[in-house]
């Protein structure tokens, strides 16, 4: 069975953020940079769910600036097989997200994809929901 994870980067969860001086979000330069906690919970999931012999293969996938590498090879150090990194310069709002990751379940055709259950940056929780009215 192969598995789909979808990872997040975000401000380290131990970081005091700052706001930028135009009061327009937060200021991101120098920032420390994480997984999100909740999306390393799924992985770990995933490598349990491989270690028991029921999947095969672990596939995670990040969106966003070239510098989400980072949080995909901290995945594979965790255990998945593969990373696809879909690389855009936009900042992506949860529905473009749920759309760019139905064309990847449609290449990859995983039997199930984990999420975390919500992001530490904005708590928003809708793209794995909006996913499955998707798919």
């Amino acid at each position: 069975m192969k598995v789909l994870v979808a990872v997040k980067r975000v401000v380290d969860a131990n970081v005091n953020v700052r706001v930028n001086a135009d009061n327009t979000g937060i200021d991101l330069n120098n920032v420390k940079m994480a997984m999100n906690p909740f999306c390393e919970i799924a992985v770990e999931e995933a490598v349990r769910l491989k270690e028991k012999g029921v999947a095969t293969e672990i596939v995670v996938i990040s969106m966003g600036k070239k510098d989400c590498q980072e949080q995909i090879r901290t995945a594979l150090a965790l255990g998945a097989d593969r990373g696809i990194l879909v690389e855009t310069d936009e900042e992506l709002q949860p529905l473009a997200v749920a759309k760019l990751l139905k064309a990847v379940v449609d290449e990859e055709k995983p039997e199930i994809i984990i999420f975390g259950k919500q992001a530490i940056d904005n708590d928003n929780s809708q793209t794995g929901q909006m996913l499955a009215a998707l798919c």
